[in-house]
Protein backbone atom coordinates (compact mmCIF):
# COMPACT_ATOMS: atom_id res chain seq x y z
CA UNK A 1 0.00 0.00 0.00
CA UNK A 2 1.31 3.42 -0.93
CA UNK A 3 1.82 6.10 1.71
CA UNK A 4 -1.05 8.13 0.19
CA UNK A 5 -3.40 5.16 0.23
CA UNK A 6 -2.46 4.40 3.82
CA UNK A 7 -3.18 7.97 4.86
CA UNK A 8 -6.54 7.91 3.04
CA UNK A 9 -7.56 4.67 4.73
CA UNK A 10 -6.55 5.99 8.15
CA UNK A 11 -8.57 9.14 7.49
CA UNK A 12 -11.69 7.14 6.61
CA UNK A 13 -11.36 4.87 9.62
CA UNK A 14 -11.09 7.89 11.88
CA UNK A 15 -14.64 8.86 10.88
CA UNK A 16 -15.98 6.01 12.97
CA UNK A 17 -14.40 5.70 16.41
CA UNK A 18 -13.03 2.32 17.37
CA UNK A 19 -15.07 0.69 20.09
CA UNK A 20 -13.83 -2.02 22.43
CA UNK A 21 -15.68 -5.22 21.65
CA UNK A 22 -16.02 -7.93 24.25
CA UNK A 23 -16.69 -11.54 23.45
CA UNK A 24 -20.27 -11.05 24.55
CA UNK A 25 -21.52 -13.88 22.36
CA UNK A 26 -23.90 -13.71 19.46
CA UNK A 27 -27.60 -13.74 20.22
CA UNK A 28 -28.38 -14.67 16.61
CA UNK A 29 -26.54 -17.64 15.12
CA UNK A 30 -28.81 -18.34 12.15
CA UNK A 31 -31.29 -16.45 10.01
CA UNK A 32 -35.00 -16.65 10.67
CA UNK A 33 -37.26 -18.11 8.01
CA UNK A 34 -40.01 -16.05 6.42
CA UNK A 35 -40.89 -12.49 7.30
CA UNK A 36 -40.34 -10.63 10.57
CA UNK A 37 -43.40 -10.69 12.84
CA UNK A 38 -43.60 -6.88 12.91
CA UNK A 39 -44.27 -6.83 9.16
CA UNK A 40 -47.33 -9.07 9.34
CA UNK A 41 -49.69 -9.49 7.62
CA UNK A 42 -47.63 -9.86 4.44
CA UNK A 43 -49.21 -8.46 1.27
CA UNK A 44 -49.16 -11.68 -0.74
CA UNK A 45 -50.83 -10.08 -3.76
CA UNK A 46 -47.88 -7.73 -4.38
CA UNK A 47 -45.00 -9.71 -2.86
CA UNK A 48 -42.23 -10.62 -5.30
CA UNK A 49 -40.80 -14.13 -4.96
CA UNK A 50 -37.59 -14.48 -6.95
CA UNK A 51 -36.77 -18.14 -7.64
CA UNK A 52 -33.29 -19.47 -6.89
CA UNK A 53 -33.02 -21.51 -10.07
CA UNK A 54 -29.76 -20.77 -11.87
CA UNK A 55 -28.31 -19.38 -8.66
CA UNK A 56 -26.02 -20.42 -5.87
CA UNK A 57 -27.89 -19.09 -2.86
CA UNK A 58 -28.36 -19.73 0.82
CA UNK A 59 -27.23 -19.01 4.35
CA UNK A 60 -23.55 -18.70 5.23
CA UNK A 61 -21.29 -17.47 8.03
CA UNK A 62 -19.08 -14.38 7.86
CA UNK A 63 -15.94 -14.56 10.03
CA UNK A 64 -15.54 -11.45 12.20
CA UNK A 65 -13.05 -10.63 14.93
CA UNK A 66 -15.25 -11.96 17.74
CA UNK A 67 -17.14 -14.80 16.08
CA UNK A 68 -19.33 -15.36 13.03
CA UNK A 69 -22.21 -13.41 11.53
CA UNK A 70 -25.04 -15.32 9.88
CA UNK A 71 -25.66 -14.01 6.37
CA UNK A 72 -27.55 -14.73 3.18
CA UNK A 73 -25.86 -14.65 -0.20
CA UNK A 74 -26.77 -15.27 -3.83
CA UNK A 75 -24.73 -15.44 -7.02
CA UNK A 76 -25.11 -16.93 -10.51
CA UNK A 77 -24.34 -20.65 -10.67
CA UNK A 78 -21.93 -20.17 -13.56
CA UNK A 79 -18.31 -20.14 -12.43
CA UNK A 80 -16.99 -16.60 -12.77
CA UNK A 81 -16.12 -13.49 -10.74
CA UNK A 82 -19.03 -11.14 -10.15
CA UNK A 83 -19.25 -7.60 -8.74
CA UNK A 84 -20.04 -7.68 -5.01
CA UNK A 85 -23.09 -5.88 -3.62
CA UNK A 86 -23.46 -5.60 0.15
CA UNK A 87 -27.19 -5.59 0.93
CA UNK A 88 -27.98 -3.88 4.23
CA UNK A 89 -31.15 -4.84 6.03
CA UNK A 90 -34.22 -2.85 6.93
CA UNK A 91 -35.00 -2.38 10.61
CA UNK A 92 -36.53 -5.87 10.46
CA UNK A 93 -33.19 -7.65 9.97
CA UNK A 94 -32.29 -10.15 7.25
CA UNK A 95 -35.73 -11.64 6.65
CA UNK A 96 -37.30 -12.97 3.44
CA UNK A 97 -37.54 -9.62 1.63
CA UNK A 98 -33.81 -8.93 1.98
CA UNK A 99 -33.01 -12.48 0.88
CA UNK A 100 -35.18 -11.93 -2.18
CA UNK A 101 -33.37 -8.69 -3.01
CA UNK A 102 -30.10 -10.66 -2.95
CA UNK A 103 -31.55 -13.12 -5.46
CA UNK A 104 -32.73 -10.26 -7.69
CA UNK A 105 -29.18 -8.91 -7.82
CA UNK A 106 -27.79 -12.39 -8.51
CA UNK A 107 -30.18 -12.81 -11.45
CA UNK A 108 -28.55 -9.68 -12.92
CA UNK A 109 -25.01 -11.00 -12.55
CA UNK A 110 -24.00 -9.83 -9.08
CA UNK A 111 -22.65 -11.53 -5.97
CA UNK A 112 -25.02 -10.18 -3.31
CA UNK A 113 -24.58 -10.76 0.41
CA UNK A 114 -26.63 -9.58 3.38
CA UNK A 115 -25.01 -10.02 6.83
CA UNK A 116 -27.24 -10.02 9.91
CA UNK A 117 -25.90 -6.85 11.52
CA UNK A 118 -27.95 -7.19 14.73
CA UNK A 119 -26.50 -10.61 15.56
CA UNK A 120 -24.79 -9.53 18.80
CA UNK A 121 -27.65 -7.40 20.09
CA UNK A 122 -30.71 -9.56 19.48
CA UNK A 123 -33.19 -11.33 17.24
CA UNK A 124 -35.87 -8.97 15.93
CA UNK A 125 -37.74 -11.58 13.88
CA UNK A 126 -40.18 -12.40 16.70
CA UNK A 127 -40.75 -8.85 17.94
CA UNK A 128 -44.23 -7.55 17.22
CA UNK A 129 -43.68 -3.84 16.62
CA UNK A 130 -41.10 -1.30 15.47
CA UNK A 131 -40.80 0.63 18.79
CA UNK A 132 -39.84 -2.61 20.56
CA UNK A 133 -37.33 -3.51 17.83
CA UNK A 134 -35.72 -0.09 18.12
CA UNK A 135 -35.61 -0.01 21.92
CA UNK A 136 -34.48 -3.58 22.52
CA UNK A 137 -32.06 -4.06 19.62
CA UNK A 138 -31.45 -1.31 17.07
CA UNK A 139 -30.58 1.42 19.57
CA UNK A 140 -27.88 -0.87 20.99
CA UNK A 141 -26.08 -1.46 17.66
CA UNK A 142 -22.98 0.78 17.35
CA UNK A 143 -22.25 2.30 13.95
CA UNK A 144 -18.57 1.43 14.42
CA UNK A 145 -19.51 -2.23 14.85
CA UNK A 146 -21.58 -2.10 11.67
CA UNK A 147 -18.72 -0.56 9.66
CA UNK A 148 -16.34 -3.29 10.83
CA UNK A 149 -18.86 -6.03 10.09
CA UNK A 150 -19.41 -4.69 6.58
CA UNK A 151 -15.64 -4.58 6.06
CA UNK A 152 -15.47 -8.22 7.16
CA UNK A 153 -18.31 -9.12 4.80
CA UNK A 154 -16.58 -7.40 1.89
CA UNK A 155 -13.36 -9.27 2.71
CA UNK A 156 -15.24 -12.59 2.86
CA UNK A 157 -16.89 -11.92 -0.51
CA UNK A 158 -13.55 -10.99 -2.08
CA UNK A 159 -12.14 -14.37 -1.06
CA UNK A 160 -15.14 -16.29 -2.36
CA UNK A 161 -14.57 -17.97 -5.75
CA UNK A 162 -17.41 -15.92 -7.25
CA UNK A 163 -16.72 -12.55 -5.64
CA UNK A 164 -14.78 -9.81 -7.40
CA UNK A 165 -13.33 -7.85 -4.51
CA UNK A 166 -12.17 -5.06 -6.80
CA UNK A 167 -15.79 -4.24 -7.69
CA UNK A 168 -17.65 -3.42 -4.49
CA UNK A 169 -21.02 -1.74 -4.12
CA UNK A 170 -23.54 -1.35 -1.31
CA UNK A 171 -27.28 -0.84 -1.07
CA UNK A 172 -29.58 -0.64 1.93
CA UNK A 173 -33.17 0.01 2.88
CA UNK A 174 -34.66 2.04 5.75
CA UNK A 175 -32.16 1.47 8.61
CA UNK A 176 -29.77 0.17 5.97
CA UNK A 177 -30.21 3.27 3.81
CA UNK A 178 -28.61 5.38 6.53
CA UNK A 179 -25.78 2.85 6.78
CA UNK A 180 -25.05 3.16 3.04
CA UNK A 181 -24.20 6.85 3.39
CA UNK A 182 -21.96 6.18 6.38
CA UNK A 183 -20.17 3.31 4.66
CA UNK A 184 -19.51 5.50 1.62
CA UNK A 185 -17.57 7.79 3.96
CA UNK A 186 -15.82 4.86 5.61
CA UNK A 187 -14.51 2.51 2.92
CA UNK A 188 -12.22 4.09 0.30
CA UNK A 189 -12.48 0.94 -1.85
CA UNK A 190 -16.23 1.30 -2.38
CA UNK A 191 -17.21 1.96 -6.01
CA UNK A 192 -20.80 3.12 -5.48
CA UNK A 193 -23.82 2.95 -3.20
CA UNK A 194 -27.60 3.20 -3.40
CA UNK A 195 -29.46 4.35 -0.28
CA UNK A 196 -33.19 3.69 -0.09
CA UNK A 197 -35.08 6.05 2.24
CA UNK A 198 -32.38 6.12 4.90
CA UNK A 199 -32.52 8.65 7.72
CA UNK A 200 -30.10 11.55 7.21
CA UNK A 201 -30.19 13.37 10.56
CA UNK A 202 -30.92 12.36 14.14
CA UNK A 203 -29.89 12.40 17.76
CA UNK A 204 -26.20 11.82 18.36
CA UNK A 205 -25.44 9.08 20.84
CA UNK A 206 -22.46 6.97 21.80
CA UNK A 207 -23.61 4.34 19.30
CA UNK A 208 -24.59 6.80 16.57
CA UNK A 209 -22.11 9.69 16.87
CA UNK A 210 -22.57 10.86 13.28
CA UNK A 211 -25.34 10.84 10.73
CA UNK A 212 -25.17 11.09 6.92
CA UNK A 213 -25.51 14.87 6.89
CA UNK A 214 -22.51 15.10 9.24
CA UNK A 215 -20.27 13.11 6.88
CA UNK A 216 -21.52 14.52 3.56
CA UNK A 217 -18.18 16.18 2.83
CA UNK A 218 -16.33 12.91 3.55
CA UNK A 219 -18.31 10.74 1.15
CA UNK A 220 -15.99 9.58 -1.62
CA UNK A 221 -18.00 6.87 -3.39
CA UNK A 222 -20.95 8.20 -5.41
CA UNK A 223 -24.26 7.42 -3.70
CA UNK A 224 -27.72 7.48 -5.24
CA UNK A 225 -30.34 8.39 -2.64
CA UNK A 226 -33.93 7.26 -3.29
CA UNK A 227 -36.56 8.97 -1.13
CA UNK A 228 -40.31 9.43 -0.84
CA UNK A 229 -41.78 12.90 -0.67
CA UNK A 230 -44.62 11.56 1.50
CA UNK A 231 -42.30 9.77 3.96
CA UNK A 232 -43.67 10.55 7.43
CA UNK A 233 -40.35 9.72 9.12
CA UNK A 234 -37.88 11.50 6.83
CA UNK A 235 -38.82 15.14 6.18
CA UNK A 236 -38.11 16.36 2.65
CA UNK A 237 -36.36 19.31 4.31
CA UNK A 238 -33.66 16.96 5.62
CA UNK A 239 -33.29 15.40 2.18
CA UNK A 240 -32.79 18.83 0.63
CA UNK A 241 -30.21 19.70 3.29
CA UNK A 242 -28.31 16.56 2.36
CA UNK A 243 -28.54 17.39 -1.33
CA UNK A 244 -27.17 20.88 -0.67
CA UNK A 245 -24.34 19.55 1.53
CA UNK A 246 -23.27 17.08 -1.15
CA UNK A 247 -23.29 19.80 -3.78
CA UNK A 248 -21.31 22.19 -1.59
CA UNK A 249 -18.69 19.48 -1.02
CA UNK A 250 -18.45 18.73 -4.73
CA UNK A 251 -19.58 15.13 -4.29
CA UNK A 252 -20.88 13.18 -7.29
CA UNK A 253 -23.83 11.74 -5.42
CA UNK A 254 -27.43 12.27 -6.49
CA UNK A 255 -30.80 12.20 -4.74
CA UNK A 256 -34.15 11.37 -6.32
CA UNK A 257 -37.38 12.22 -4.48
CA UNK A 258 -40.63 10.61 -5.59
CA UNK A 259 -43.20 13.25 -4.56
CA UNK A 260 -46.12 11.04 -3.53
CA UNK A 261 -44.22 7.97 -2.34
CA UNK A 262 -44.26 6.93 1.33
CA UNK A 263 -41.48 5.32 3.33
CA UNK A 264 -40.67 1.75 2.27
CA UNK A 265 -42.11 2.20 -1.22
CA UNK A 266 -39.89 -0.64 -2.45
CA UNK A 267 -41.10 -3.13 0.18
CA UNK A 268 -43.41 -5.23 -2.02
CA UNK A 269 -44.64 -7.26 0.97
CA UNK A 270 -46.02 -4.21 2.82
CA UNK A 271 -48.96 -1.82 2.23
CA UNK A 272 -46.46 1.00 1.56
CA UNK A 273 -45.37 -0.63 -1.72
CA UNK A 274 -45.78 1.56 -4.78
CA UNK A 275 -45.20 -0.61 -7.84
CA UNK A 276 -44.45 2.06 -10.47
CA UNK A 277 -42.13 4.00 -8.16
CA UNK A 278 -40.39 0.84 -6.94
CA UNK A 279 -39.75 -0.37 -10.48
CA UNK A 280 -38.39 3.00 -11.57
CA UNK A 281 -36.16 3.21 -8.49
CA UNK A 282 -34.86 -0.35 -9.00
CA UNK A 283 -33.95 0.47 -12.61
CA UNK A 284 -32.13 3.61 -11.43
CA UNK A 285 -30.31 1.50 -8.82
CA UNK A 286 -29.02 -0.98 -11.40
CA UNK A 287 -28.09 1.77 -13.86
CA UNK A 288 -26.21 3.59 -11.11
CA UNK A 289 -24.11 0.55 -10.29
CA UNK A 290 -23.39 -0.15 -13.94
CA UNK A 291 -22.44 3.46 -14.60
CA UNK A 292 -19.84 3.20 -11.84
CA UNK A 293 -18.12 0.05 -13.01
CA UNK A 294 -20.29 -2.56 -11.30
CA UNK A 295 -21.75 -4.89 -13.90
Amino acid sequence: MSRTAAVDEAEFRSLMPEIPFTRRGFLVSSLAAGFALATQPVMAQTMIDTPADGLEAGETKIPVHDGELPAYYAAPQKASKYPVILVVQEIFGVHEHIKDVCRRFAKLGYFAVAPELYARQGDVSGMSDIPTIFKEVVSKVPDAQVMQDLDATAAWAAKHPKGDGDKLGITGFCWGGRIVWLYAAHNPKLAAGVAWYGRLVGDKTENTPRHPLDVAADIRAPVLGLYGGADQGIPVESVERMRAALKAAGRKSEIVVYPDAPHAFHADYRPTYRKAVAEDAWQRCIEWFRAHGLG
